[in-house]
Order: structure tokens, then sequence, then C-alpha cells
């Protein structure tokens, strides 16, 4: 497949990498030439140097042929001009990135139909809804929903006091009665793999488990860590007014969070108190620890950073960690952050770029996806795929279909029931299959259901 993508910044270069590696034919235009070269020099992308919004430059980029095109430069006007040139090229599937609501909201005078894109995302909105899930979590780091939201997939960091450390994937099989889950694959340092029975638990190591909503609260129960005595007390801070902060406010206001915005510019204050209803609003700087302090930050179930500044965020994260706050949440955009932030103790992490490259790839594959989230650092995703009549997958134990190595099916549902599958599970038409795939595997697995 041919893609054309506009704008080498941190979600394009992801991109790029991700898409390359697939097979697949990228090119990448930039207006930055030593950017072009330096993404040449790493990746297997063919680069072309100017303005993504030239119907010259993308000609010369070979737009004609193209399969996809994406325009993710930090310019809205860019993005979508170069999309309208893409539709006059008849491309079938654009997509465009846009920080701006004019694009977005349910009242915009120029919707994505009306502007001919396919997919128009919009990174803030994604990291809100985010954050807020994880807000509500007291343990994972990552979460996704699947199945309309009734199987949830979620990253679990496993600290020294875990009740499983030490446990081996068979022996905590053997609790499945009780504990209705699967972990479909444990990271340890540099290195993700996908367990078997053998392969045993061990502190600091980062799982990843898919379950029904419905049984969170004993698996919660199952891997806890807290304290005895220790009780949520629904209080919010949050850390930055800007767009994101406030949609964040908004949805704890809504899960009935009692809430505490810190925002230092006292125009915008002014403007989120007017926004919010029931959000107290200080106009403070996040790192006036006194302030934080008398407000009741101590008493706190989460705190939430939301700066324009990855190091802010980071470091008033630590403080409120300090200052015996169960939960912290940060927002991070620099890759090279994510990592550190985890090591040095901040419960979750999430990244902007992450969030649109996840909505992206989804339009990017072959088969019957349904939805994708991709993980930070290891390059694994989560495929939603429904089997068809026809796939030649029905009626057949898994153990007899020759699933690719590298890959694991975490869940199968069918209605409004699901199953933690076995060797012996058989797949039905109609049924989806909710899987965890290393990048190694990912092509063999959209062709085992393509």
């Amino acid at each position: 497949m041919k893609i054309l993508i506009v704008g080498a910044g941190q979600v394009g270069y992801f991109l790029c990498e991700r898409l390359s590696r697939e097979g697949h034919a990228v090119t990448l235009v930039d207006q930055d030439e030593e950017t072009i070269e330096r993404v040449q020099d790493r990746l297997n992308v063919l680069g072309v140097t100017g303005n993504g919004a030239s119907a010259e430059i993308l000609e010369q980029a070979g737009i004609k042929d193209t399969d996809i095109f994406i325009a993710v430069t930090n310019m809205d006007e860019v993005n979508i001009l170069a999309c309208l040139l893409a539709r006059e090229y008849q491309v079938k599937t654009r997509v465009a990135r846009t920080k701006s609501i004019e694009y977005t909201n349910n009242k915009a005078i120029l919707s994505k139909e009306k502007l001919g894109i396919d997919l128009l995302i919009n990174p803030e909105d994604a990291v809100a809804e985010e954050l807020s899930k994880l807000a509500c979590n007291s343990q994972a780091f990552d979460v996704a929903e699947f199945a309309e939201g009734q199987i949830l997939f979620q990253g679990l960091r496993i600290p020294p006091e875990s009740p499983i450390c030490d446990l081996t994937l068979a022996e905590l099989g053997e609790l499945r009665g009780i504990y209705r889950f699967v972990i479909v694959a444990i990271s340890r340092g540099n290195e993700t793999i996908i367990p078997r029975g053998e392969d045993c638990i061990q502190a600091g190591d980062r799982i990843y488990v898919f379950a029904h909503k419905n049984e969170l609260p004993a698996i919660n129960y199952l891997l806890r860590s807290e304290k005895k005595g220790d009780k949520p007390t629904h209080r919010a801070f949050i850390l930055g007014g800007s767009r994101i902060g406030a949609q964040v406010a908004q949805s704890m206001e809504n899960l009935e969070f009692n809430t505490k915005l810190i925002e230092k510019s006292e125009s915008r204050c002014y403007k989120l108190a007017e926004q919010l209803n029931k959000t107290v609003v200080i106009n403070a700087e996040g790192l006036d620890v006194q302030t934080l302090l008398d407000e009741g930050l101590e008493d706190a179930d989460v705190f939430i950073a939301v700066t324009r500044n990855d190091q802010t965020n980071i470091l008033t994260c630590l403080l409120a960690k300090q200052y015996s706050v169960r939960r912290t949440l940060a927002l991070v955009s620099q890759p090279e952050l994510l990592g550190l932030a985890a090591d040095l103790g901040i419960d979750a992490c999430v990244s902007p770029r992450m969030a649109a490259a996840s909505a992206i790839l989804k339009f990017v594959r072959r088969g019957e996806i349904i939805s994708l989230t991709a993980i930070e650092g290891s390059n694994s995703e989560v495929l939603e795929f429904e089997i068809k009549g026809d796939s030649g997958l029905t009626a057949i134990p898994l153990s007899e279909l020759h699933f690719p190595r590298g890959a694991i099916i975490g869940t199968i549902v069918r209605g409004s029931s699901y199953e933690i599958p076995t060797g012996k599970s058989e797949l039905a038409e109609g049924d989806r299959v909710i899987i965890f795939t290393l990048p190694e595997a990912l092509q063999k697995v959209e062709r085992f259901f393509a």
C-alpha cells in the first residue's frame, strides 16, 4: 500500500516508523530538509522537501498513485488544504490532524464530511478522555475499551508487595474460576513477551490484562498493593487550565469527584470558573507547594498534571507523590521522557502522539479491524476483529488454527457474553476477538483475518 504523510513531527515520524516496518511504501513530505534527511537515514521511507499543501510538491511525492494520505503538521490549515488537494487527486482515504475545535465540534461549519476528510483527529480530545479513564482506575497505567466498553485492556505495574509476585502463569490460571481475566503480555525492562504457563511474574514487571468490566473489582482486589485502611475520598487535583485540563475537570465533575484545578493565568482562571460547574479553580503556580497543601493536596486521590511543559508535569507529579497522593498522572509529549517518568514512580503517562497514532493506524489496516490501540514503548498493538462466516476460521478449535506466534487472543465476545479462550475454544460468525500482538507478528495477524 502506498502512503503519503505530510509532516515529520512526532506523530508523522511515529507513523513513518510503524508503517514502513510493516512493509508499506511510505513517502514523507516536510519543509525542513535536515529533518527529511534524518528520517531517510533512520527509516525505510522516501523523503520529499517542500510544502505539503502545494500541488507541485505533492505530485513530486507521487500523490497520483497514493492509497492513503495523512496530513499531521502542526498547522490545521495546512493539513486541511493538503487533504482537499488529495481529494482532487482522488486519493481514496484522507486523514488530517487538527487542534482547533472549529472543525471537530458538533456545530462545526466546516465538518469533516464537508471537507471530504475521512478521519479528522484532535489529539487533545483523545488525551482528555484517556486521562479521565485512568483517573478512575486505581492501578492501571494504560487502559483501553473494546466491544463497546464490555472488555477492558489494562497495563498494571507489579510492586514488590504485590500478592502475585513470584507466581507463575499456570498458578494464576488456577484462580480463573474466581478471577476471570487473562495476562496477555509481560513487559520486563526493554522486552515484551507473550507469557507461557511456566513464566513467572516478578516485581517491577508491567503486565497487560484483558478482563470484563464487571470483573474489575475482584481483579483489583487480587492485584491490590494499597495498605489496609486506604480508602478513596474522590478528591482530584488538576494542574493546568488548558483545553485538556478543562475537559478532564468536566469529566471528573461528572464522576462526582471533588475537583480542584490549578492555573497560573488569572484571566484563564475566570474563564474556567464560568465554564465549570463544581470545580474549584485556584490561581497559583504548580510548584507553590504550600498553596497546594493548604488546599488539601495530602488528602487527594489523584493528581493530574496537564501543562504544556513535560518537565513541569513530571516534577509536580513527583512532588504530589511525596505528599502521599495515591495516584499521579502526567501528560508527556516527548517520547524519550515517557519511560523516565514511569521509572521515577509516576503511575501513568499519556502521550498525545499515541492518541493520534492509534486513531490513524486503524485506517491503514487490512482485514476487518473494528478498533485498535497502540502500546507506547513496545510497538505492540491490541486489535479487535469481527469474524465473518466465510473466513474459514469458524467451528475449529483454536489449537488447530495455527495462530501466528507473537500474538495471543485475549478475549472472544459473543453477543452479550464473553469467553477467556483456551485451545478448545471455537470461533463463530459474528464473534469479536481481541488480540494482543507484538510488532513482528502484526502483518501475520492481519493476513490471518484478511
